[in-house]
């Protein structure tokens, strides 16, 4: 008795704790998110993929269904759904003309409950072992025991290993005829190419803004929700395409505004920025007005906005104006219904030029933001360039253009100012002595200098006439020009930088007046021959090779061509380009002589060269020579490594 005293209280307990948890449980399951409850069963229920499943009810019209399939693309555009689809469809017993389901049948009652056999599906996240893909594999042995197919989904398909691909790939290419496997992944260039080569591929894209909205409106439709447009729209575009995160907003907000979405509370929700604040920020930069869009600042920072995604925001807004600028691009303008007008009107008042340089900014902010340890002045920072940013660019409007043109800073170019040496030219019979000229004296008047010193080469009464700038030959006119008359001598007084210039130039024209040596053929094989044996001197035996095989040809006076057959052995000559053609300067007293090349390829002498045989080869020849070599062979069963 005291055993069973102690006994029922607890399982008194137990049973009447037993239907509160069946309660609460009932409770909780009555909520399903919309993810879930509104996830297409059909193929034209599936939003924004027609060029997909058009090509799916066509291949299962007319029986032409691939055994593997490979559905990629981003996260949320209904590759899974369109997979299971695809799955109850081809185990339907009643098909519909257009190629769906029938929902009727014992095949699609089953699937629609969950309990159907004949589908599987893979996790490869989580069951990405070797082991994992030989289960599968094991499984595919069996037939189906109702139903045409068994289908095998093996969602993130890029998670497997590189060992489990691999024993994946002999059932994948060739797998019962019953089995019919379908990838679904959203890394594409993970997969193996072996893989990517056995599958059929379908792309899924984004889902479009336009096809988002109009499904949210269908399903606040139908749940009875009081929505607005705009606030759908404001929806659409932070989910960037995905129908899943569209729909996990939709039912944030509801729970959060029992059940009135507006435009103000999807914001607040949302943390989305209001494009007031843009449109005043933007007119405070375009008026230079730093305190004002620092004080603007101030107050987005207070209501909790981070740095990173206002620069972001602000960086969309910009976008959004410089698309406005352009009448085709236009309609890639992605806001809310109704701002459009504004949006015009807002990016008729700023130059495109600026909105460049803004975007500019704002994406090397964005790009910085993480290593900026100060992330409120970073911001602030931006907003100052900004702020100048018209200033700093400097744009006028051409009216004869009709461009926008950079301001000139001047009215023309400006010249390098610089003051040229007076030339000098030596005269052999010098005209009297000048007598010193008044003030007003014609500054382009000659002028004869007597030098301190003659070089031996220049007769003594040589005089050298100066020919300058009018300043310069105006300072020399107000001294006494005297005439030549000192004797040549050796020794004397330090030279003037004039007398240095003089002695220079006489030298140069000493050296001129040498008389240039015509090229021959003969000659020039001469003055070849000897710069080659300079060359076996320096122990450069490879580009005497190439000096001796070369051929020369004289073209004119100055010039002659080299003839070699390839082009290395023109580099090898290229390579003694400046000793060469300082050699035949010197030895012709010719400045001007100059070299080509002609690369013309050798004639074949017709000799015949040897290539050795490969083993093969001399295995052939070997059987040729002697058949009995292959019979024995054959009768050993012997394999030649080749």
């Amino acid at each position: 008795m005291i055993f069973d005293f102690y006994l029922i209280p607890p399982l008194t307990k137990f049973v009447n704790l037993q239907p509160r948890s069946n309660a609460v449980y009932s409770i909780m399951d009555k909520f399903i998110v919309s993810a879930r409850k509104y996830r297409p069963q059909l193929f034209n229920t599936v939003v924004g993929q027609a060029h997909i499943t058009t090509t799916l009810k066509n291949a299962i019209k007319n029986q032409q269904l691939a055994h593997a399939f490979l559905f990629c693309g981003p996260r949320g555009v209904g590759k899974t759904t369109c997979a299971r689809i695809l799955a109850k469809t081809i185990n339907c017993q009643n098909i519909t003309a257009n190629g769906e389901a029938c929902n009727t049948c014992q095949s699609c009652i089953s699937f629609n409950r969950g309990t159907s056999l004949n589908i599987h599906e893979l996790d490869a996240a989580s069951n990405n072992s070797v082991d994992d893909i030989r289960n599968l594999v094991d499984q595919v042995r069996f037939q189906p025991q109702a139903g045409k197919y068994k289908v095998y989904i093996v969602d993130e398909v890029h998670m497997l290993s590189s060992s489990a691909f691999n024993a994946f790939l002999k059932t994948l290419e060739e797998p019962p005829p019953y089995a019919i496997f379908i990838l679904a992944t959203t890394e594409k260039h993970k997969i193996l190419p072996t893989i990517l080569s056995r599958c059929q591929i379908f792309d899924f894209k984004r889902i479009t803004n336009n096809d988002t909205v109009e499904h949210l409106q269908e399903i606040v439709g139908k749940e009875q929700i009081k929505a607005e447009k705009a606030a759908l729209q404001i929806i659409a575009q932070k989910s960037e395409g995905c129908m899943r995160d569209s729909l996990s907003i939709l039912d944030k907000i509801v729970s959060f505004t029992n059940g009135v979405v507006t435009y103000a509370n999807t914001l607040e929700h949302l943390n989305i920025l209001d494009h007031d604040y843009y449109f005043k920020l933007l007119d405070t930069q375009l008026q230079q007005d730093m305190g004002g869009g620092m004080l603007l600042f101030d107050e987005i920072n207070r209501k909790g906005f981070e740095g990173d995604m206002f620069l972001n925001g602000y960086a969309e807004f910009i976008r959004n104006l410089l698309v406005c600028k352009n009448a085709k691009a236009a309609r890639l303008l992605d806001v809310v219904e109704g701002l459009e007008e504004r949006y015009t009107k807002g990016a008729a008042n700023v130059q495109a030029g600026y909105l460049v340089g803004a975007l500019n900014i704002l994406n090397e902010a964005e790009i910085n933001y993480k290593m900026a340890r100060n992330k409120r002045l970073h911001v602030e920072l931006a907003l100052i360039k900004l702020c100048f940013l018209q200033q700093a660019i400097d744009l006028t409007y051409d009216n004869q253009a009709g461009s926008i043109v950079k301001k000139k800073r001047v009215n023309g170019p400006i010249a390098y100012k610089i003051t040229p040496i007076p030339s000098i030219k030596i005269v052999d019979n010098a005209p009297a002595p000048i007598k010193p000229a008044a003030a007003n004296t014609d500054s382009k008047a000659p002028l004869f200098i007597e030098p301190s010193a003659v070089p031996q080469t220049i007769q003594p009464t040589a005089t050298a006439e100066i020919a300058g700038q009018s300043t310069f030959t105006h300072n020399l006119a107000a001294t006494a020009a005297v005439k030549t008359t000192a004797a040549p001598t050796t020794t004397g007084p330090k030279k003037s930088l004039l007398q240095s210039f003089r002695d220079k130039n006489a030298l140069e024209v000493k050296e001129d007046e040498k008389t240039a040596i015509t090229i021959t053929l003969e000659s020039l094989t001469e003055k070849w021959a000897s710069y080659t044996e300079k060359l076996k001197l320096a122990q450069k035996n490879s580009v005497v090779t190439v000096f001796n095989i070369a051929q020369i040809q004289v073209v004119n006076d100055s010039h002659f061509m080299i003839t070699v057959s390839t082009s290395l052995q023109q580099k090898f000559i290229e390579q003694e380009k400046i000793d060469l053609l300082d050699y035949l300067k010197t030895e012709y007293c010719n400045k001007h002589i100059g070299f080509s090349f002609s690369i013309e390829v050798l004639a074949d002498d017709g000799s015949i060269t040897e290539v050795p045989l490969t083993n093969r080869e001399k295995f052939q020849r070997m059987v040729q020579d002697n058949p009995l070599i292959k019979e024995l062979k054959d009768r050993l069963k012997l394999e030649m490594d080749f």
